[in-house]
């Protein structure tokens, strides 16, 4: 923890004096009043807290504009306008309640978006969007995109935000990077280049630490300031990112396409009830036993493990699928049940791994799962290479109507991958509290604009082994299952990535 910027001068700071409510970076932010300012940023730095501040105050301003903020997600739209209305309050302006509302956008996909909003008296008003809108027609003011790395289409939004100009208003561009081919990077390189006449700032996290980051967090939480705690508090960040470290916290847009998912993203969705159940050979040379002594002990582990957590955790008045990515002795093959739930939802009961299993108990496993999942609709097999034995095999048991044997092809991934990226955004599944399955979500990268795991990636698993996204294209073959298997009927599909002419759930997970 040697050598950081600033990192001699500690010592120098006296948190307990009285500070100035923004920290030179904050400060620095909200006095830059161009036309079109970016922030390239670490994450955890207070800076959308310190937007919400000068947003508040332009909209309470006789002289000022409406605000139009725009996260990806219900939550940080709710934050976001809660720390407006707080700092309503500092100001003494008489603001009106927080009003949540439905904004009716006027895109081609015409979608509903949850919003929220506060009105003030200078008949200005701070709104803030749930997620992206696909028109902006009409409106006038200030646009704060927030993490616009992880928006899609943001050329599309930039260029309906860029509309705001012409009659004075403002664009403001927050984001940590999202890997060093996104658009948002490609801006930030286009604004250095001088080809954009653009503001552009940087903070990363050891900017704000040298700025007095963590002493303001000290003094908001009570605890005393000193140097020693303050890097143990940047070790425990890096430790926390891992391997995303540079890319989260010190602005450096990850090589060859940034995480798909992010890591909030993910963590929103996970769920301490669901439990992953693990398999592994009970004996290095267990493929040699013969089939009866092997088909016995997979019986019994079954039995003992699989059975209980199914009747714990399966909802027997639910409709069920489930997807399945194989792997024999490098990779795992994962077994992703899920069951439809109200509200639009998808839940999923348990998670079954198999490492360095033969292909017989790997039937034997999957067949036992499948037979006690209840309403069973179908399931999507991965029948790439040795794969494809076991997708034939479910295929000859369940029936063509209801199994996909799918061959992965950069046309599948672009179809079938949004879908599952919008299950997180929604927050319409679960997953398990999990780091290996994190670590999986995490793999996923977008290669030349295709959503996929890079052959090359491998993380190292808590428990032994190693793992290449194997859960990630799992649930990724589920939630393609529930989207396009109806009961015991299959809808129109080509697996080389060819659209679909219609679907049951064209109203679920639309991405």
């Amino acid at each position: 923890m040697k050598g950081w910027p600033g990192k001699e001068n500690r010592e120098l700071r006296r948190p307990d004096l009285c500070p100035d409510v923004f920290l030179p970076y904050q400060k620095k932010w909200v006095a830059d009043l161009s036309p079109v300012k970016i922030m390239e940023k670490s994450r955890r730095i207070g800076l959308s807290w310190g937007e919400a501040a000068d947003d508040a105050l332009l909209a309470a301003s006789e002289s000022g504009m409406d605000v139009f903020y725009i996260g990806y997600n219900k939550d940080m739209a709710l934050e976001f306008i809660e720390d407006c209305a707080m700092w309503s309050r500092f100001y003494n302006q008489a603001a009106g309640e927080i009003e949540e509302f439905i904004w009716e956008d006027e895109g081609a996909e015409k979608k509903d978006i949850q919003a929220f909003r506060i009105k003030f008296p200078s008949g200005f008003k701070v709104v803030a969007l749930s997620s992206r809108p696909a028109n902006l027609r009409g409106k006038q003011g200030k646009i704060v995109i927030d993490e616009a790395a992880f928006h899609d289409d943001l050329a599309g939004l930039l260029k309906a935000a860029m509309a705001m100009l012409m009659w004075g208003g403002r664009v403001v561009i927050i984001s940590t990077h999202n890997g060093d081919d996104h658009p948002f990077n490609e801006l930030i390189n286009d604004v250095r280049k001088a080809r954009k006449p653009y503001s552009l700032h940087r903070v990363t996290i050891d900017d704000a630490l040298e700025q007095g980051l963590y002493q303001r967090i000290c003094l908001r939480l009570k605890k005393e300031w000193s140097a020693g705690a303050e890097a143990q508090w940047r070790a425990s960040l890096f430790d926390f990112y891992g391997d995303d470290a540079e890319e989260e916290l010190l602005c450096v847009p990850a090589k060859g396409g940034g995480a798909y998912l992010t890591r909030m993203m993910i963590e929103a969705c996970m769920s301490d009830e669901i439990p992953v159940i693990r398999w592994m050979p009970p004996a290095k040379d267990f493929v040699h036993w013969p089939d009866d002594v092997r088909y016995k002990d997979m019986a019994a582990w079954l039995e003992a493990e699989v059975l209980p957590i199914l009747k714990a955790k399966v909802l027997t008045d639910r409709k069920s699928w489930f997807g399945e990515d194989f792997g024999r002795t490098c990779d795992l093959t994962v077994i992703w049940p899920l069951q439809e739930m109200p509200g639009l939802k998808y839940w999923t009961p348990f998670l079954l791994e198999l490492r360095d299993c033969p292909f017989t108990q790997q039937e034997q496993a999957l067949f036992y799962v499948a037979d006690r999942l209840p309403k069973l609709c179908g399931g999507a097999l991965d029948k790439g290479g040795n794969g494809a034995f076991l997708a034939e095999r479910a295929m000859q048991k369940y029936g063509e109507d209801r199994i996909q044997q799918v061959a992965f092809s950069s046309a599948w991934y672009l179809e079938n991958m949004p879908p599952m990226k919008a299950c997180f955004e929604d927050k319409t599944t679960s997953i398990p509290r999990d780091n290996d399955i994190l670590d999986d979500f995490r793999a996923i990268k977008k290669i030349q604009g295709i959503p996929r795991v890079p052959s090359d990636a491998r993380t190292l698993s808590r428990v032994g082994g190693k793992r290449h996204g194997d859960a990630a294209v799992a649930k990724c073959l589920a939630v393609f299952a529930a989207r396009n298997i109806d009961g015991y009927g299959v809808i129109e599909f080509q697996s080389t990535g060819t659209k679909r002419t219609h679907t049951r759930t064209e109203r679920f997970l639309n991405g």
